[in-house]
């Protein structure tokens, strides 16, 4: 390749560079189309300055929610510290207390996957499943069964629940999953897949308050 030819493909590189970074930009995410504007914010859980809470409210039995968990599990994991991702079962039902009690001993990443694929897959679990149940499910993935009991007897669960429920009232659940981002945005999209694009676009530019 001689010098001059060198020369003038760097230039039409150079020129080909804004293009390619313009049509690698996401376009802007417009209010009432791809996201809703909550009218009382506030965030499900505390947070630090500088983080920034997304919410995903959902519930076991729900087949979206089974096939949006493991998607939502992937972008967590892809996720800087900042970007805190919670979970809120929004059902009255031994699932719901289920959730809440793996969450207090710190079992969730063993059983919140697992839950809906015995759910919607295996058939493993029956929709309504009982305490020993549940129990017995969770203790052949590893959790301790007697801390799983004593925690889903605890005045927390319940405590937990009413928060989780006082959370989708104030957020006017409709149906789930829902996805809130910052104690301020409902993600909204038409397929899961848009969803999960437009919580990304929120947390990487939030709209203005």
């Amino acid at each position: 390749m001689t010098t001059r030819l060198a020369a003038v493909l760097a230039s039409l590189l150079l020129l080909l560079l804004p293009v390619a970074a313009l049509a690698a930009t996401p376009p802007a995410l417009v209010e009432g189309v791809d996201y809703q504007r909550l009218d009382t914010p506030g965030t499900y859980q505390p947070v630090k300055k500088g983080e920034i809470e997304v919410v995903e409210l959902f519930a076991y039995g729900c087949h979206h929610c089974a096939d949006f968990a493991p998607m939502l599990e992937a972008w967590k994991a892809k996720q800087p510290k900042h970007v805190r991702v919670r979970y809120a079962s929004v059902t009255y039902d031994p699932l719901a207390r289920a959730f809440f009690a793996a969450q207090r001993i710190g079992a969730l990443p063993r059983t919140h996957l697992a839950t809906f694929r015995a759910l919607h897959d295996a058939r493993e679990l029956p929709s309504n499943p009982s305490d020993d149940e549940l129990a017995a499910y969770y203790a052949g993935l590893g959790v301790d069964a007697k801390k799983f009991r004593a925690a889903l007897d605890g005045p927390e669960v319940a405590r937990d629940m009413q928060a989780a429920h006082a959370f989708a009232t104030r957020v006017g659940l409709r149906g789930t999953p829902m996805v809130v981002v910052g104690g301020r945005w409902h993600v909204r999209g038409g397929s899961l897949e848009e969803i999960l694009q437009n919580t990304a676009a929120l947390v990487a530019n939030p709209p203005a308050p």
